[in-house]
C-alpha cells in the first residue's frame, strides 16, 4: 500500500523566486498564459488558470505598527483529505490516490465546472478550448515513481518540503516553533473541515492574510449527494434498465404465444 505523503509551504523561507512554477510548467507541459498584463506590480499573474496550477502569490503589507512586509504564498490545490471537487463531480472524473494526490482524469471530465462550484478554495479551472477541468495534481506520476514533485524539487530556498505526511506535520511544528516568538499569529494551515490537506502550511500570520479561509468546509450537501442521492440514482437507474428488459421479454414471450 502507498504512503499518505504531503507537500509543505514555509512562507517565511519563501523568496519569491518562482522556480517552482516554472518547474510545474515545464513537468506538466503547460503553455504560458499569455494575457497577463503589467499592472505596476511584481505578481506576474493574477489567479490560477487552466494553464497555471501553482502560483507564488506576492502581496504588500502594512501590519498595524507600519512596517512594511512582503507575503509570498504559493497558491495551488490543496489536495483535501474529503475533497468537496470529487464529491460533486457528477463524472466521476476526479479521483483520490492512496499518496493523498487529488487527480483529474481528462478522459472523463466534461468541464462541467461543478469541481470549482463545489471546491471551498475555488481552485480548479475550467479550460474553455478542451473543456476539461484542470489544477495541480501533486506530480502523481513523480510520486508513483518515487520521485518528488517538480515544484518541491527544484526550491532552493528550503520552504518547499515534500514526505510522508506524518514526516511533513513533523516538520510543520518544528518550522512553527522557530518563528513562533517573533510571529505570534503564526500557525500551521491543515483545515480539519476538509478533513486535512496534503498541502500543509507554515503561515507566519493568520490565514485570511493569504486570502485563506479560516475554517472551510466540504459541503455538507455533496456529502449527502455523493454517499446516498448518487447511489439511490445508480440503483434507480438500473431499476428502470431491469424493468425496460423486463418489458422487452414479456412482449416477446407474448410474441411466440401468438404465433
Amino acid at each position: 500500500m502507498a504512503q499518505e505523503m504531503a507537500m509543505l509551504h514555509d512562507v517565511v523561507r519563501c523568496s519569491a523566486c518562482r522556480a517552482c512554477m516554472v518547474a510545474c510548467k515545464q513537468w506538466h507541459d503547460l503553455p504560458a498564459d499569455m494575457s497577463t498584463p503589467f499592472e505596476g506590480q511584481y505578481q506576474s499573474h493574477k489567479d490560477l488558470s487552466s494553464h497555471t496550477w501553482n502560483l507564488i502569490q506576492m502581496q504588500e503589507r502594512t501590519d498595524k505598527e507600519g512596517k512594511f512586509h512582503w507575503d509570498f504564498f504559493k497558491k495551488q490545490c490543496m489536495h483535501c483529505e474529503n475533497p468537496g471537487c470529487m464529491n460533486g463531480c457528477p463524472e466521476g472524473a476526479i479521483e483520490k490516490k492512496e499518496s493523498g494526490a487529488v487527480v483529474i482524469d481528462p478522459d472523463k471530465c466534461v468541464g462541467c465546472g461543478y469541481c470549482t462550484a463545489n471546491c471551498p478554495f475555488g481552485i480548479p479551472k475550467v479550460d474553455a478550448e478542451k473543456h476539461v477541468s484542470t489544477k495541480c495534481d501533486l506530480c502523481f506520476d513523480r510520486i508513483e515513481e518515487g520521485m518528488t514533485p517538480s515544484c518541491a524539487k527544484t526550491c532552493t530556498a528550503d520552504a518547499i518540503l515534500f514526505g510522508t505526511k506524518q514526516e511533513m506535520l513533523k516538520k510543520a511544528e518544528e518550522r512553527l516553533a522557530m518563528i513562533k516568538d517573533t510571529h505570534p499569529d503564526a500557525n500551521i494551515y491543515n483545515p480539519a473541515g476538509v478533513g486535512g490537506v496534503h498541502m500543509l502550511y507554515v503561515l507566519p500570520e493568520k490565514p485570511e492574510v493569504y486570502g485563506l479561509p479560516v475554517n472551510p468546509q466540504t459541503p455538507e450537501s455533496i456529502n449527502l449527494w455523493k454517499n446516498v442521492v448518487r447511489p439511490l440514482g445508480k440503483v434507480a437507474s438500473c431499476g428502470a434498465i431491469a424493468g425496460v428488459l423486463g418489458l422487452t421479454a414479456l412482449a416477446a414471450m407474448r410474441g411466440k404465444g401468438d404465433k
